[in-house]
């Protein structure tokens, strides 16, 4: 019992005299004391604003109002650090023998000026302050104790502006840091809390050899960034310059808000394109704003896809890709022609007239190769494809190398170019493809069935679709096998004048093309249909989205030869065409021959009533508009004289 009571007496005594020291000790000294153990530990200067004093909770140490640090001599006269209180924490063991160590610091509303210089060395790299005669050397020297070691830093309220050199600042409010280091040459644990616009991200950190990372060299380093939606992970190697290698995954389920809550502003991504995403990568950065990625995995709303990538950090980011997928799914993209009677702004049946942003195209530079197995997108179904896609100072090319597509095969490129004003082109060959899925999906015209082989080229300017589509131009040709049209029935048309419904069979389809001002003209159709032919001329406005245009189907004779032709008038809106026969071009030649028939029975008769014969070439010396009565008027009096000139020979 007596042993126990020397013990607690002991620990009360050393307690008091403890104690005693620290309210003997001014504030002010033991404050000048720390500062000046920081100076030269760090050559930053600390400076007290306002009345210093002991505290002895929740910290034993100096708390004061208004602190300032400096900052480094090539970052400006602006401290690195003001706070609007500090504590600062003091090993009692130390300051009972005469020294002040720093433990522990707690600053209240601090307000943090972080910069790079041109060689990526951050101002809060700190280096002992130079005696006289030593060499002085702004970095760190390779192997060179940590000047500072606090076990425990903790940040309330605080304010950051980061200026990384060469590059836009950030600023950064309500930042809540604790950092936990008990062990100087060991790891670091640290929890933050930031507001990089209102919802709260909360980082955890865990960072080995804190001291050696602190002074430039490379430290292991394990990271969660976790806000609303997503959270995003890192394990492996890096240091304060931002270098680093290691595993990085991201998980959303919701991308959006995530990207949000991080700053990166509002953003819309439709299904399938990582409204809800699973990444991961093997990823290296360097501090001149390189990142490559290696065993790149991404499943984006169960689209899954695999490659690699690079990027470069530039006013204009380069991004080159190479990924490969299995089957993709696009359901959120919307198809142009089915949104284009719907869309504001645009007559019934026309295209979108709304103004087409194109400014993404200004927003990277770089090359993506994707391969896939199938692609369903915007309306479009896509088989086994290989798509380069290369964007260029605002011009972006898309080559199909080649894409399976509208049932068939597409080799070629279109380009979007929004340097000088938006203009869209493309040169494009295709075999074996369904024409009422080409013309569909691209065009709205759905009423040609058929596999076909071709060649398109051409070029539209424009701010809106209907702009473009009225100012195409280019040039092409088509070649069909069997196959039909709908709408209309040549046979029934032939048989009964009516054809309107119905579809036409045909065997073969021929035809070349120019396109100018948005107008299709076409001059040299030629479709085989059993048991009869049909030549084809007109114009198709792709702008207007309209038709006027002439089929002539001629019906085979018995003697295999040519026969009846009965010309068709397809004319009007491509939802709605009127298709009629010609029926006066048709008869035209028939009623000339019944005419012609008619002149020779009347020629016949007066050749036998006047017994002399009048000659069928007297018929192209009359003028059209002379009355027949006069014809025969003249040869009467013609015959008269001639029968008086040789009376009169007679005599």
């Amino acid at each position: 019992m007596r042993l126990i009571i020397r013990v607690l007496s002991a620990i009360l005594l050393t307690l008091a005299v403890l104690i005693g020291v620290v309210f003997m000790l001014p504030g002010e000294k033991v404050a000048a004391l720390a500062a000046q153990q920081l100076e030269a530990q760090t050559g930053r200067k600390l400076e007290f604003q306002g009345e210093v004093g002991f505290s002895l909770w929740p910290v034993l140490g100096v708390r004061t109002e208004g602190v300032t640090l400096s900052n480094a001599e090539w970052a400006g006269p602006e401290p690195m650090l003001r706070a609007a209180r500090m504590s600062i924490g003091i090993a009692a063991a130390d300051l009972l023998r005469g020294k002040v160590r720093v433990t522990e610091v707690t600053a209240l509303l601090p307000h943090l000026n972080l910069s790079t210089r041109a060689d990526g060395t951050g101002n809060w790299v700190m280096s002992p302050k130079a005696t006289a005669g030593a060499e002085t050397d702004a970095s760190p020297q390779e192997g060179s104790d940590l000047a500072v070691q606090i076990e425990k830093l903790t940040l309330t309220g605080a304010s950051l502006r980061y200026a990384p050199h060469g590059g836009t600042p950030v600023e950064m409010k309500a930042i809540d840091l604790a950092l936990s280091w008990p062990d100087p040459g060991g790891t670091v644990d640290m929890e933050m809390t930031l507001r990089p616009v209102e919802a709260p991200v909360q980082v955890k950190a865990e960072i080995g050899t804190f001291a050696e990372f602190l002074t430039g060299r490379v430290s292991s380093v394990g990271g969660t960034v976790s806000g609303p939606g997503g959270v995003l992970m890192f394990d492996g190697r890096a240091g304060i310059d931002g270098a680093g290698s290691g595993r990085v995954t991201l998980k959303t389920t919701d991308s959006a808000g995530f990207i949000a809550a991080l700053g990166g502003g509002e953003v819309s991504l439709p299904k399938g394109l990582g409204q809800a995403a699973v990444v991961g990568a093997d990823a290296t950065y360097t501090p001149d704003g390189r990142l490559a990625l290696r065993d790149l995995s991404l499943d984006l709303d169960g689209n899954t896809l695999q490659g690699a990538a690079d990027l470069v950090m530039a006013d204009v980011p380069e991004v080159t890709a190479q990924l490969s997928a299995g089957a993709l799914s696009f359901p959120g993209l919307d198809s142009p022609v089915e949104s284009s009677g719907s869309v504001a702004g645009s007559a019934p049946d026309g295209w979108p007239k709304e103004q087409i942003d194109a400014s993404a195209l200004s927003a990277f530079n770089g090359t993506a190769v994707l391969t896939f197995q199938s692609l369903s997108a915007a309306g479009y179904n896509l088989g086994e494809s290989k798509l380069t896609f290369t964007l260029d100072r605002a011009r972006a090319v898309l080559k199909a190398q080649p894409a399976t597509m509208f049932g068939g095969q597409v080799t070629g490129q279109v380009v979007a170019n929004n340097r000088n004003g938006l203009s869209v082109g493309g040169k494009l060959s295709f075999n074996d493809i369904q024409l009422e899925q080409a013309l569909g999906q691209t065009a709205g015209y759905d009423r040609l069935h058929g596999a076909a082989l071709g060649e398109i080229e051409y070029l539209g300017v424009g701010n809106s679709v209907d702009a473009i589509m009225r100012s195409l131009s280019g040039k092409g040709w088509l070649e069909a096998g069997k196959g039909f049209f709908t709408g209309f029935d040549l046979e029934d048309l032939m048989r009964s004048g009516s054809g309107n419904g119905g579809s036409t069979v045909f065997e073969q389809l021929t035809g070349s093309y120019t396109i100018a001002n948005g107008n299709l003209q076409n001059n040299d159709l030629l479709v085989i249909i059993k048991g009869l032919r049909a030549e084809g001329a007109g114009r198709i406005g792709l702008g207007a989205r309209d038709l006027d245009y002439r089929f002539t189907p001629t019906l085979q004779g018995a003697d295999g030869g040519a026969g009846l032709s009965i010309p068709v008038a397809i004319t009007g809106p491509w939802s709605a065409p009127k298709i009629r026969p010609d029926l006066k071009s048709a008869l035209q030649p028939q009623i000339d021959e019944i005419e012609q028939e008619a002149k020779d029975r009347v020629r016949e008769k007066l050749s036998e009533e006047l017994e002399t014969e009048i000659a069928p070439e007297l018929e192209t010396e009359i003028a059209p508009e002379q009355d027949l009565n006069e014809v025969i008027k003249d040869r009467i009096e013609q015959e008269a004289k001639d029968q008086l000139l040789r009376l009169l020979q007679g005599n």
